[in-house]
């Protein structure tokens, strides 16, 4: 039997060519720690790390310094360097009603202590009417912070619409490209925006644990670190430096995960992420095409343009775990069954508390692999 890794919306898999590899050479033949040394192995890794930094404008259209791209070790970090290092008691924030627990978790901590939430409302299919954020406007709102694309239904937010909002507002925008970066055309400069999340190990196609945040230089000497500690630099004080990188940089950083990033990084700007996108958008409206008629209830946009790879299932003749347990036992076919870290988001889809089955294509997904899951599914509707 067959194994076909439809989870890509969770972690790539498999990772760009060189990912392996590049993490290795660094392992067996660099092993040294940045900016703790001058010689020459840790003046190579330097070296990648900084290359790493450019390679991350470059594919964001980030036209700040090298040193506001900030590593962290996921998306997730970023998220909480965000929400805990700016919002203070009193504070009001605006986020989508299809936000992740990176998101809402982090809220729900800062609401004890005094800050104020709102959510955008959107419709059952997950999609979002961006004036839908101005009765919701007040004057303590000190943020916005979307997800660019749902995570369970992918339907993509209306980032421009909202970046125009905020900019008529003065608001600073943050945006969690947890499930675009890699997959949608991404410009930092263009939107203005205050913040951008990345984790590398989705669309991104490295590593887990290594992720980047990046900053406009006014929000971030508006935002404080929540972790401080050495970092090989102003050694003579027992303070944290306020220079960038280093002020969101204290201690060791996945220097291995920095190297796969980097290889991985090569491969999405040799592809283009246009080239990804058309790729993903393809499989994405087979998919959706052959689930048609079939006893599942599909939330999310009816067509692949409107949405991200990722594709949920919830099965109106049996349980969903159980059909997730089929899929991979009789047929080898891995998804993702559950709420999947977005209770809010399925509340507004309607899917709450069953959650769904998620198939999410990745950048070797084949036509062929779809044909194969789409009759996988079809024979379980046919005999629950």
């Amino acid at each position: 039997m067959k194994t076909l890794y439809l989870d890509n919306a969770a972690t790539s898999f498999p990772k760009a060519p060189g990912v392996g590899e590049a993490m290795a050479r660094y392992i067996s033949d660099i092993g040294a720690n940045v900016n703790r040394g001058t010689y020459r192995q840790a003046v190579d890794a330097g070296m990648v790390v900084l290359e790493t930094r450019t390679l991350l404008k470059e594919l964001f259209h980030f036209g700040g310094d090298e040193t506001h791209v900030v590593f962290t070790s996921g998306a997730t970090a970023g998220l909480n360097t965000i929400l805990k290092g700016f919002l203070k008691p009193g504070d009001h924030a605006i986020v989508s009603s299809m936000e992740h627990n990176a998101v809402m978790r982090p809220l729900a901590e800062l609401a004890d202590s005094g800050v104020q939430f709102s959510r955008i409302p959107a419709g059952r299919d997950g999609v979002t009417d961006a004036s839908a954020i101005l009765p919701l406007i007040r004057p303590e709102t000190k943020l916005v912070l979307v997800s660019h694309a749902s995570n369970v239904s992918g339907t993509v937010f209306p980032l421009e619409e909202t970046a125009k909002i905020c900019r008529a507002h003065a608001l600073p925008l943050a945006v969690d490209a947890a499930q675009t970066a890699g997959h949608f055309p991404i410009d930092f400069d263009a939107l203005r925006l205050a913040a951008l999340c990345v984790p590398g190990h989705k669309g991104l196609l490295g590593p887990q644990g290594i992720g980047a945040l990046l900053l406009n230089e006014a929000f971030a000497a508006r935002l404080s670190p929540l972790v401080t500690g050495g970092t090989g630099s102003a050694s003579d004080s027992e303070r944290q430096p306020m220079f960038l990188p280093d002020r969101f940089e204290a201690g060791t950083q996945n220097i291995p995960g920095i190297f796969g990033l980097h290889a991985a990084l090569g491969y999405v700007l040799q592809r283009g992420v246009p080239s990804l996108r058309a790729h993903e958008e393809r499989l994405t409206g087979q998919l959706l095409e052959g689930l048609r008629g079939l006893p599942l209830r599909i939330p999310g946009p009816c067509g692949a343009a409107g949405r991200s790879g990722a594709v949920s299932m919830d099965f109106l003749t049996m349980d969903n775990a159980a059909a997730a347990f089929r899929l991979e036992n009789e047929y080898g076919i891995l998804t993702r069954c559950g709420l999947h870290c977005a209770p809010g988001a399925h509340k507004t889809l309607g899917t709450f508390p069953q959650g769904t089955v998620r198939l999410s294509t990745g950048y070797t997904t084949t036509g062929e692999d779809i044909a194969y899951a789409l009759r996988a599914v079809r024979e379980i509707c046919e005999r629950p």
